[in-house]
């Protein structure tokens, strides 16, 4: 055959294609193209394509050329997920390659990234379809310095100072500050722990996040964590007062007020009462209407055997109750989140104040604030939130003037790192904060 001929048959072939007799794929060698030298940052991990290098706190770790070709095209595609015919055909050029060794690749990425196939903090297996890079990444030129302020790299937090105030009943509250910047308080909500939340994985780099240009302020809510425990009173109106304590003992003049789900009503009812000292309001998986007060048909009687089944069996050493609630917050969570969600709930407060925190959730009644909120709002919710309904967000965004609405594609209604949405979600807070 003349050599045009053999050009042109060369090109008609597939880029890979599967023996049906092997289950292997056969790759057909391109020719080389240049490719731009990058270094992606993520956790604590530096990713370089130029030295072809995986570095963590300054040292390079050891790892297959293979293996480094599997993080990196996963890393490079970590908007999608990549099938595994596609990882095959772009790591194994020209050879048969059996999907068992492939699998072993992905599982020596794991190890080398400290991860494993029940936790997925990095590589999560979207069964049927892949696999995905969860972890959020920033992308940069090899010649450019390497982030700071903790985006794209370490997620190890800094250092937080724990202190007390007490609000206006007299209820001791335990608050903290970390990081450095103009302040950003965040609202309590259910089942904190100063500690413990800044500590596990499920809020750690979200937290981290935040308090990498601001001065990030917590506090725990009566009833939970470092917070007095013996509690007569968990009302929205003396949970208001204990933000307003807060606030008024760090003499905080203006600041942007951050509410996630059960502290959304906490922050509008504040940035209703307070409108000269809120200058922009963040509401994740919120709400105006407590389960008892809502529309959807059998609301009541789940809301109610919820409280019953957590007074009765919150502490015991059966989770079984607590994993409910995790189910709810985090169905999408990789195991080793949901695990630790499970168990430090029972750290976080009693089974009785759990129980009536709860109920008084489900008297929540605001509607009659969300016209008198005046700041700039960003309302975040999930679509397919089963912790709070997606039209709960919806009705806060179309009752507060101008708010501006985010749906995440997502089940879960915490804000986690794994999740694939986490990165758009906290780019909105961060455009939003900042413009």
């Amino acid at each position: 055959m003349p050599l045009a001929g053999l050009l042109q048959t060369a090109r008609a072939w597939p880029l890979h294609a599967r023996d049906a007799s092997t289950g292997c794929v056969c790759v057909r060698p391109e020719a080389p193209e240049h490719v731009a030298e990058m270094k992606y940052y993520f956790d604590d991990f530096a990713l370089d394509t130029d030295a072809r290098e995986l570095r963590t706190n300054g040292a390079a770790l050891k790892m297959e050329p293979k293996v480094f070709d599997v993080l990196h095209f996963l890393v490079e595609n970590q908007h999608r997920v990549v099938s595994k015919d596609e990882l095959l055909a772009s790591v194994w050029d020209g050879r048969f390659i059996s999907e068992a060794a492939m699998s072993s690749a992905v599982r020596s990425v794991r190890r080398a990234l400290g991860d494993d196939g029940k936790c997925q903090r990095f590589v999560r297996t979207m069964h049927g379809r892949g696999f995905r890079f969860v972890m959020p990444v920033t992308e940069m030129g090899a010649s450019d310095p390497p982030p700071v302020n903790g985006r794209g790299g370490s997620v190890h937090p800094p250092a937080q100072e724990v202190r007390f105030c007490q609000s206006k009943d007299g209820t001791r509250i335990a608050y903290a500050l970390a990081g450095d910047g103009p302040p950003l308080v965040k609202a309590s909500n259910w089942m904190n722990h100063l500690e413990f939340d800044w500590e596990g994985p499920v809020w750690q780099r979200f937290f981290t996040e935040l308090a990498s240009d601001h001065q990030l302020i917590r506090h725990d809510a009566r009833g939970n964590g470092l917070s007095a425990w013996t509690v007569s009173d968990f009302s929205l109106e003396r949970q208001v007062e204990d933000l307003e304590a807060v606030v008024d003992t760090l003499e905080l003049e203006s600041f942007p007020l951050l509410g996630l789900s059960h502290g959304a009503p906490k922050a509008i009812a504040y940035a209703a009462k307070h409108p000269d000292r809120v200058t922009k309001l963040v509401l994740i998986g919120g709400y105006a209407r407590g389960w008892r007060h809502r529309d959807a048909p059998d609301t009541i009687s789940i809301g109610e055997a919820r409280c019953t089944l957590i007074r009765t069996g919150w502490g015991s050493d059966n989770k079984a109750i607590r994993q409910m609630v995790t189910t709810d917050y985090m169905p999408d969570a990789p195991a080793g989140y949901q695990d630790w969600f499970t168990e430090i709930q029972r750290k976080t407060t009693t089974a009785e104040n759990a129980a009536r925190i709860l109920s008084v959730h489900g008297d929540v009644d605001i509607r009659c604030l969300l016209d008198d909120v005046r700041a700039p709002t960003l309302v975040i919710h999930a679509r397919n939130d089963l912790g709070i309904p997606y039209d709960q967000g919806q009705e806060l965004a179309a009752g507060i003037r101008d708010a501006r609405f985010v749906t995440l594609d997502t089940n879960n209604h915490l804000l986690i790192d794994s999740d694939p949405e986490w990165s758009r979600a906290f780019r909105a807070i961060h455009d939003f904060l900042e413009s």
